[in-house]
C-alpha cells in the first residue's frame, strides 16, 4: 500500500498534528508507530488511541524495552560509550531502534515512506534517516516540521481547528527526551550556557546535596554484561531500572554539557543518567582488572570512535559493526563483581574481584616473599630507554 506513510509517533503536539498535516501534504494515509523504550509517562494504550483520534488509519505500539536493553544498551556499556567523554548517548541509542521498527512496519504494510517529527537543526533527523536508509534504502523519509513547514504555532492552530485531543496549554519550558537509559533536557533558559540548572528540571535524580546515608551495591558481570545486583539475577532491563532508582536517589548521573551537534552547531544539554553512569564506572573498573594493558589502552580509542559513530547516526554502518566485533572479543574475560558506593552524586568503586583477574598479589605486594624479580628491571630499563639515549646523543652533537 504505497499510499501509506508510517510516522514515528510520540503522542505529543507535533507528531499528533503531523498525522493530518502529512495526509494533507502528501495525500497518503498515516500509520502511527509508537515504540516503548522505557520512556515512562503516559500509558501506551492512551497514545495508541490518541493517534487514531488524530486521524491515523492504523496505530501500532511496540514494546521494545527489553530489545533496547539487550541489543542497544549492552553494546553501549561494553564500549563504555560516552560522547565527548561525558554524554552516555541517551537519545542516540534509541533512534536506530525506533528507525528499525519504522522500516519494518513500512515494509510489512507495503508503504513506500516513513516520517518523523524532527526539526532541521538537531541530530535526530540524521539518526532516523540514516538508519532507515541502511535498513530499507528504497523508503523515502519525510519530516513534517522540517520539510512541510509545520511550526509550533501552526501546529497549535491546526490542533484547535480540528479539535484534536491533545493539550497545548500545558507547555513545558523545556524540550525533554527520555528512555530507560536516561533523560535529556534542553531549550528554555538552558539555551544560555551561563544559566545554572535548577532542581525543577530533574526527574530521574534527587538533589545530591541533601544529606543522606550512602548505599553500597555489588554488580555482577558476565562477559561484559551486567547479570545481577547484590547476587540476585535480573534481566538487563531490570538492572538498569533498579540502578536508576538506587543511583538516582543519590543524584548520580547529572551531566551539564555544551556538546557539538552533528549539524555543526553547539548545544547546551542537561542529562541525567544514573544507571548508565554507575554501570559504565563499574564496567570500566572490571576491565582494568581483567584486560591486558595494551588491549585496555587500544580499546579507549575504539570507545571514542564508537561513541562518535553512534552519536552521528551510523549505528548500522560498516565501521560500527566492525568495532562491535573487536569490542565483543575484548569482553570474553570481563566477568566478576564490582562494589559501588553511591553517595553525593557519585558512584565510587570500592571493591573488585574476578576469577578472570590479571591482578597477581604475589607480584604486586611489597612485603617479604613477593615473586617479582627486581633484578630484571635494570636491564629492562636499559633497553627501554636505549632509543632515547641514542637520539639524545645525536641532538647534543648537532
Amino acid at each position: 500500500m504505497a499510499d501509506r506513510v508510517v510516522l514515528a509517533y510520540s503522542g505529543g503536539l507535533d507528531t499528533s498534528v503531523g498525522i493530518g498535516w502529512l495526509k494533507d501534504a502528501t495525500g497518503k494515509d498515516v500509520v502511527a508507530l509508537a515504540v516503548d523504550v522505557g520512556q515512562g509517562g503516559e500509558d501506551m494504550d492512551a497514545i495508541r488511541q490518541r493517534a487514531l483520534d488524530c486521524g491515523a488509519v492504523e496505530s501500532v505500539v511496540v514494546d521494545a524495552k527489553d530489545e533496547f536493553a539487550d541489543d542497544y544498551l549492552v553494546p553501549a556499556l561494553k564500549a563504555n560509550a560516552l560522547y565527548q567523554k561525558r554524554y552516555p548517548l541517551v537519545s542516540a541509542l534509541s533512534r536506530p531502534l525506533i528507525a528499525k521498527h519504522l522500516a519494518l512496519t513500512a515494509k510489512q504494510l507495503g508503504a513506500d515512506s516513513v516520517a518523523h517529527g524532527c526539526t532541521g537543526k538537531g541530530n535526530d533527523q540524521v539518526r532516523f534517516e540514516a538508519a532507515v536508509a541502511a535498513i530499507a534504502p528504497d523508503l523515502t523519509s519525510v519530516a513534517p516540521v522540517r520539510d512541510l513547514a509545520l511550526t509550533r504555532d501552526k501546529a497549535i492552530v491546526y490542533a484547535n481547528e480540528h479539535n484534536l485531543p491533545i493539550e497545548q496549554s500545558k507547555k513545558s519550558p523545556y524540550s525533554v527526551d527520555q528512555n530507560v537509559w536516561g533523560r535529556a533536557v534542553e531549550t528554555g533558559f538552558l539555551e544560555d550556557p551561563w544559566n545554572a540548572p535548577i532542581e525543577d528540571l530533574y526527574s530521574y535524580t534527587q538533589d545530591p546535596t541533601v544529606p543522606r546515608d550512602a548505599d553500597e551495591v555489588t554488580i555482577t558481570f558476565e562477559q561484559g554484561v551486567p547479570v545481577a545486583i547484590d547476587g540476585q539475577r535480573f534481566s538487563v532491563l531490570r538492572i538498569v531500572q533498579e540502578l536508576n532508582a538506587l543511583a538516582g536517589k543519590h543524584g548520580v548521573g547529572r551531566i551539564d554539557v555544551v556538546e557539538d551537534r552533528l549539524v555543526g552547531i553547539k548545544s547546551r544539554e542537561v542529562y541525567e543518567a544514573p544507571a548508565a553512569i554507575a554501570l559504565i564506572a563499574a564496567h570500566e573498573e572490571l576491565e582494568s582488572l581483567t584486560l591486558e594493558r595494551d588491549v585496555n589502552r587500544y580499546k579507549r580509542g575504539i570507545e571514542s570512535e564508537w561513541a562518535d559513530l553512534v552519536y552521528d547516526g551510523l549505528w548500522f554502518g560498516g565501521l560500527k559493526r566492525s568495532l562491535d566485533a573487536f569490542i565483543d572479543h575484548t569482553q570474553q574475560h570481563v566477568s566478576g563483581d564490582i562494589r559501588l558506593q553511591l553517595h553525593g552524586g557519585r558512584a565510587t568503586v570500592t571493591g573488585r574481584k574476578s576469577e578472570q583477574s590479571l591482578y597477581d598479589f604475589d607480584l604486586a605486594t611489597y612485603d617479604t616473599g613477593d615473586t617479582f624479580d627486581q633484578s630484571l628491571s635494570k636491564g629492562f630499563i636499559e633497553l627501554w630507554s636505549l632509543p632515547s639515549k641514542i637520539s639524545a646523543r645525536r641532538d647534543a652533537a648537532n
